[in-house]
């Protein structure tokens, strides 16, 4: 762990005490990776060369991801307009749009050695001829038909659909007036020690049938995270997608941020004043493929198949539908990295949670390949070097630039290294996800009876981590929330959320069941599972139903792409007990800081008493899981001596339960070893219920 700390995360940089610089250092992590450090090194060098090379060409990797300075519509100081656009495979190109009547043979381009298209309009008066906001295209003659084809802009920073017109984006030419436009006012805040993501997708933050705007989601959702204690903000489906169904997606524009939410300065502010709270924003960042879309999207852009993509088969998702980037070409390169730091730049975003980022690492993308945590699986012909090269110079680049950024990989396989240091051989990413434990929350609630529940392997799933890789832990995620699948309380508690979750109906042990398991499975989640904590909008407080997006198999229907916050902002509603629990979770970590703590120490896992015991950041951790077995004087191990107080306890009264502990009640250990501890003390737990202590003297 240590190790990793103290070594730069930089693939030029050093990596601490005496290890060899060659990508190998992460053997001394995990001796297991032994066999494979010829692979290591192959990468390691290659990411090497790859900033050699553009140190070369470019002048460095921090000129060279300022693409957007160069490519797309450049406006200069004397108001001329500079586009620039690469398209090597095409003949001719032309700038059409509002500004010039859209006559297709008005304002030629020059095209130089490497393909890149360039033309200038002249300013008038100081002021750029096109007009703010104006629509354009370029204008392509290609080989062998001659024929023209219009193309969005690849680099364009809005673009807007009307469905009443067509689903094909309009291009835009965004540049408003300087005294119009946003200026941000909070500075970024400090990267927090603990991270408590919040994952959020703008459109369906509202309670009523509609796609809600990055303004309501200012006003209206913010506050709630903060009242929450959320720290981090996870935002999904922002880059420009044709199909809002994808959720996001299926990229078309990848420097546009979604028109359907607002304007470009309405998101701004939302990052903006997200940052005056404190709140970390991430982007959830869409490099693993591309919408296929002609029209509108970067597929064919100059009618050939591999200007972006892989040429083939190999340059297209079977299962996504959709294609796949060339990461071993320099321009694919600059647009990807230029994209990363334009959001950083223009948007102000924190980081980035990369998507599908197992269909990056492999050849195979995943598909049809069940990872039984075998070495050889993350090593040899199946590993996609090109992609695995570019995540480690996106994670070079963001680290070197931003100190404080936050980067988190989304890995099905388990691959080792992706959140060890890049001087050490790893990919260097900050978190990964932990995707097995919600799985493992689903399988059960479908199969199994609670009594059959099993302690070890569940504390076994909370706990399988890589040692010294930061993991960022859920319950659900948007994941376990779409079609066809359910959130958990919708598993717990089914057709009797619709009948009752009034305080004024009669609490029926399934309701009463759901409530308890529903606040015991994140609390243990939260406590034991990782490094970081993640929770899906709404999934707080029991979110009922599963989220689908208006699509032709529905009738185009709303009712289930929105979060109804309305139920928790009910008082004769139990949704509220969820979330007041939720809170005081995010909270009461907010003060003792297990996530930012040394792993747990697991002290019992009884299975015929269905209970878990842990120790982490010095708070004792008791888990009843038993249907319905309570147990008094229940001894329990724990290494500090001292006077013990409840600091969190799903049966209070406030949180639904049944209010049978007392809060006031103080633990007495004494000095008599117990479960490998050295001191015990005695409990009453009650059946389906948790309880954390803590030293008197920290409360």
């Amino acid at each position: 762990m240590e190790l990793n700390q103290k070594s730069d995360n930089s693939v030029l940089g050093e990596a601490a005490g005496r290890t060899a610089n060659d990508g190998t250092g992460i053997v001394q992590l995990d001796p297991w990776l032994s066999p494979f450090r010829d692979a290591l090194r192959s990468r390691y060098f290659k990411a090497q060369q790859w900033i050699k090379t553009i140190d070369e060409t470019e002048g460095g990797l921090d000129k060279f991801s300022k693409g957007y300075e160069k490519f797309g519509l450049i406006v200069k100081d004397n108001g001329d307009v500079v586009y620039r656009e690469w398209a090597p495979n095409a003949l001719r190109a032309y700038l059409i749009g509002d500004f010039n009547g859209w006559n297709r043979d008005a304002t030629p381009m020059v095209k130089n050695n490497f393909g890149v298209f360039e033309v200038t309009i002249p300013g008038k008066d100081g002021q750029p001829a096109i007009p703010h906001d104006s629509k354009l295209k370029i204008s392509l003659v290609v080989p062998n038909d001659h024929a023209r084809q219009e193309r969005i802009p690849a680099w364009i920073t809005r673009v807007t659909q009307d469905l009443s017109v067509s689903p094909v984006y309009d291009a835009r030419f965004w540049y408003p007036p300087k005294d119009q436009r946003y200026v941000f006012k909070n500075p970024r805040p400090k990267k927090p020690a603990s991270v408590r993501i919040y994952e959020a997708h703008v459109g369906i933050s509202s309670p009523d049938p509609k796609v809600a705007t990055y303004k309501e989601f200012t006003r209206n959702v913010l506050p709630r995270i903060k009242k929450l204690g959320y720290n981090v903000i996870q935002l999904m489906a922002i880059m420009e997608h044709a199909y809002y169904a994808s959720f996001g997606y299926q990229i078309n524009s990848f420097f546009a941020a979604s028109s359907r939410y607002g304007l470009p300065d309405d998101l701004k502010d939302l990052i903006d004043t997200a940052h005056g709270m404190g709140i970390t924003v991430l982007l959830d960042v869409v490099h693993s493929h591309a919408s296929k879309n002609v029209l509108d999207g970067l597929n064919m852009f100059d009618n050939s198949d591999h200007q972006y993509f892989h040429e083939g088969a190999k340059g297209r998702h079977e299962l996504w539908d959709s294609r796949l980037f060339n990461y071993g070409n320099h321009e694919v390169l600059r647009f990807l990295l230029s994209n990363l730091r334009f959001w950083m730049e223009e948007y102000q975003f924190d980081g980035f949670r990369f998507d599908g980022v197992t269909s990056m690492l492999y050849s195979h993308h995943g598909i049809g390949t069940g990872f039984s945590g075998g070495y050889h699986e993350y090593f040899g012909p199946g590993v996609d070097e090109e992609g695995v090269v570019y995540l480690m110079l996106a994670n070079e680049l963001l680290h070197q630039l931003y100190p404080e950024v936050i980067t988190i990989a989304e890995d099905v396989s388990g691959m080792p290294g992706l959140c060890v240091a890049l001087s050490l051989g790893g990919v260097g990413f900050d978190y990964r996800l932990a995707m097995a434990i919600p799985d493992l929350y689903i399988k059960w609630l479908k199969e199994k009876q609670d009594i059959d529940w099993d302690m070890g392997n569940l504390a076994f799933t909370l706990t399988n981590r890589r040692h010294g890789e930061k993991t960022i832990a859920y319950a659900e995620s948007h994941d376990q929330a779409l079609v066809g699948d359910k959130s958990l309380l919708m598993w717990l508690c089914d057709a009797e959320m619709y009948t009752n979750m009034s305080v004024l109906s009669e609490l029926t042990p399934v309701i009463d069941r759901g409530l308890a398991l529903h606040k015991m499975i994140r609390l243990i989640t939260h406590g034991l599972g990782g490094e970081g904590y993640l929770n899906f909008e709404g999934n707080e407080f029991g979110h009922p139903e599963w989220l689908d997006f208006p699509r032709e198999g529905n009738g185009n229907s709303f009712h289930y792409a929105r979060r109804q916050f309305n139920l928790v902002d009910d008082q004769l509603l139990r949704y509220r007990f969820l979330n007041e629990f939720d809170s005081k979770m995010q909270w009461t970590e907010e003060k003792y800081g297990w996530l930012h703590s040394e792993q747990a120490y697991v002290s019992l896992k009884h299975e015929g008493d269905k209970v878990i015991v842990f120790e982490r950041a010095g708070l004792l951790w008791i888990f009843n899981w038993h249907p319905s077995s309570s147990f008094t004087d229940y001894r329990i191990g724990v290494e500090q001596e001292g006077t013990y107080r409840i600091i969190l306890n799903t049966d209070d009264e406030q949180f639904g339960g049944h209010a049978r502990l007392n809060a006031q009640q103080r633990y007495f250990t004494t000095p008599f070893g117990w479960n490998g501890r050295k001191n015990f003390l005695q409990v009453y737990i009650p059946a389906r219920t948790a309880i954390v202590l803590a030293l008197e003297s920290t409360l």
